[in-house]
Order: structure tokens, then C-alpha cells, then sequence
């Protein structure tokens, strides 16, 4: 009695194990006449048993199944949105460490893996046009995973960190694409703009010259680079910078104002003057440019009456009246400017009062009085 009943329960546990790699079976029956909701059934089953949990025929099937579910129109849907691929991935994975990389499913699963880096890249667009940045980060990381080698997960992973205000996820994507060498202007200016709302200024310098070695004719880097030495009153280096500035943007008024402003701080008026002229030629409506030849020529004239009017009389007679009247002169070349600086900006106080001192000199004085009214609100 005792052998029957040994044999019964033998029996019955190989009954058992076959009904489980029935399971598997089925599944690749039924994966192969593309039934692949019932072959999802199946190769849970056999998932989930633990006469077949453990053998990478069944992982490998269940990569498959579910790898062929993401691509296709109908069944796809059934899934929830990088389901399918993520657990494709998983599966292949776990065969390999099965059967290793040399086994028979093993390397079906890696040459399969290959395969579902771009759909994971795909996955993750979808969720990103959907605003599913979490999912999108998930998708992109499964991707890097795949093929750590391509720096377009990494980037995209980057871009999906910011889109989702994750800072640190964005500078955890990008340093490791800065391991890989990987280099782009946008790469920086973010990175920059992080550092930035951090306050970290040491990295934020440390950033733009990267970016400037690397980049050296990028505009944004280099009016960045000389907004910072304009700053910090490193006139004469900007001199240089800003040269070069205006050989990458030639049209640029704005350039050439800041140059004749750098010009005139580093007492060097001639070249000022030319600078203020060339910003004024590309864009007649610069006030900067228009208001600062102004003064140019203005302070030339004022220069000239106070030398005449600390000469003694013998002095004054013999050349005082000469130099006023080159100062008129200078004073009739500032009017133009002013009145286009005040057409511009008609309250600024900065162009009234000096357009109405000028209009004193040049004997105007009804414009003088005119001004001298807006100046008390009359």
C-alpha cells in the first residue's frame, strides 16, 4: 500500500509540472496565431508557478509575448502606457541571468533587448508629449539601460527632469552625458540657468567658460561672458570681447553702443565717438547710442566754456571768444542727438535737462523755456 501511494503522489506532482510547461506551451501556440491576449494568459500562469518561475524558456516566452503585445495596434491598448515594454525588458533580463549570456535563451534575450531601445525611447516621447514626465523618466532610464552608450536617453531624460522641475534628476543626466564628452550649447545654457536659481555662482562661471571653450562663437555665451567683465569693471578685457562680439553680430547696435560706453569709461574718445556713430548707422531709434554722443559732444562744449571762463580778462580777449565759439559748435552737433534721444523717450529728465541748457547756448530760448516748463510740470 505504502509504494501505491508513493507512486500516486509522484504521479501526480509530474501531472502537475506538465500541466505548468503546458502553460508555456500554450502560450507560444497561441503567440504564434497572434491570440496574444490568451497567450498573455498563459505565460502568467506559468510566471507565477514554481515548477516554471525559474527556467529562462519561460521568461524568455514571456519577453516575447509581451514584447509583441507593445507593437501591436489592438492588443497594445489593452496595456497600460509602457507596460508592455517595461515588463518585455524585465523578462529578457531575467532570462539572461537564468541562462547567462552564452545560454541558449540567453542570447535571444540580449540580441531581443536591443530591439526595445527604441521603443523605450518611444514610450518615453509619448509620455513626455503627455506630460507623463514621471513615466517619460522611467521609459528613458529603462532605455539607458539598453544601450548605455547612446546619449539620446540621457538627453531626453534631461529634458523630461526639467519639464518636471526635478533640477537634480536634469544634472544627474547631464553630468553623465558630460562623462560621455557630449557637448551642446543647450546642455550648458540649462545647466547655467540651474546654477543660477541655486545662487551658485562659482559653478554658473565655471559653466560659461566651459561653454566658451567649447563654444567660442556662441552669441549667447559670449554677451553673457561680457556682461559679467562689463560688470566687474574689467574694461580693457571687454574691449576685446566685445571686438569679437561684433564680428559674430555685425548688425547688432546694441554692440556697438556698449563698446563706444566701455570706450568713453576707458577715456579714449575718438573711439567712442566712432562706436556711437556705427550703433547710430545700424539703428537710428538706439537711445542709448543717440543719448550718449549727445553728452559726447556736449561735454566737448561745456569742456571749452569753462576754460574761457576761468581766463583772466587779458586771456578771455585774446582767445577766450575763439573757444566758446568752438564750444557753440559742439553744442549745435549735441542738439540732433538730444532732440532724437528726447523723440524717444520723451520724459527722461537725463535728455531734458541737458537738451535745454543746449538750447540756452544756441539762443532758442523759447524750446529752453519750453522744457524748462516740462521740467516743473507746467
Amino acid at each position: 500500500m505504502k509504494k501505491l501511494v508513493l507512486t500516486l503522489v509522484a504521479a501526480a506532482a509530474l501531472t502537475t509540472a506538465s500541466a505548468q510547461n503546458s502553460a508555456v506551451n500554450n502560450a507560444l501556440l497561441y503567440q504564434k496565431q497572434g491570440t496574444l491576449d490568451k497567450a498573455r494568459t498563459e505565460i502568467d500562469k506559468a510566471i507565477a508557478h514554481d515548477k516554471t518561475k525559474d527556467k529562462a524558456k519561460t521568461w524568455f516566452t514571456r519577453g516575447e509575448i509581451y514584447d509583441a503585445m507593445t507593437s501591436n495596434p489592438i492588443y497594445g491598448k489593452t496595456l497600460k502606457a509602457g507596460e508592455g515594454m517595461n515588463i518585455a525588458y524585465e523578462s529578457y533580463q531575467k532570462a539572461i541571468e537564468l541562462d547567462g549570456k552564452d545560454g541558449e535563451y540567453g542570447k535571444q534575450a540580449a540580441a531581443k533587448m536591443q530591439g526595445l531601445y527604441g521603443l523605450a525611447l518611444n514610450a518615453g516621447v509619448e509620455s513626455y508629449n503627455a506630460k507623463n514626465y514621471d513615466e517619460a523618466i522611467k521609459s528613458y532610464k529603462m532605455a539607458q539601460q539598453m544601450n548605455p552608450q547612446d546619449t539620446t536617453a540621457y538627453l531626453y531624460a534631461a529634458y523630461a527632469s526639467l519639464a518636471n522641475e526635478n533640477t537634480a534628476g536634469a544634472k544627474e543626466n547631464y553630468g553623465k552625458l558630460m562623462a560621455m564628452n557630449y557637448k551642446s550649447p543647450t546642455m550648458y545654457s540649462q545647466l547655467m540657468q540651474i546654477a543660477r536659481q541655486e545662487n551658485n555662482t562659482n559653478e554658473y562661471n565655471k559653466l560659461l567658460q566651459s561653454g566658451l571653450q567649447a563654444y567660442p562663437n556662441n552669441k549667447t555665451f559670449v554677451l553673457e561672458d561680457l556682461n559679467q567683465l562689463i560688470t566687474a569693471g574689467k574694461d580693457k578685457e571687454a574691449i576685446s570681447k566685445l571686438q569679437h562680439a561684433i564680428e559674430l553680430d555685425p548688425k547688432n547696435s546694441n554692440l556697438q553702443s556698449v563698446l563706444g560706453s566701455v570706450y568713453d569709461k576707458l577715456k579714449q574718445p575718438e573711439q567712442a565717438e566712432a562706436a556711437y556713430k556705427k550703433a547710430i548707422e545700424l539703428d537710428a531709434n538706439n537711445f542709448d547710442a543717440q543719448y550718449n554722443l549727445g553728452v559726447y559732444y556736449y561735454n566737448k562744449a561745456a569742456e571749452l566754456y569753462t576754460k574761457a571762463s576761468k581766463m583772466d580778462l587779458a586771456a578771455y580777449q585774446k582767445s577766450g571768444k575763439a573757444l566758446e565759439a568752438n564750444g557753440k559748435k559742439y553744442f549745435q552737433q549735441s542738439l540732433p542727438y538730444f532732440e532724437k534721444a528726447l523723440e524717444l523717450q520723451p520724459e527722461e529728465k537725463a535728455v531734458i535737462v541737458p537738451l535745454q541748457k543746449v538750447y540756452v547756448r544756441l539762443g532758442r530760448n523759447a524750446d529752453a523755456d519750453r522744457l524748462n516748463a516740462k521740467l516743473e510740470g507746467k
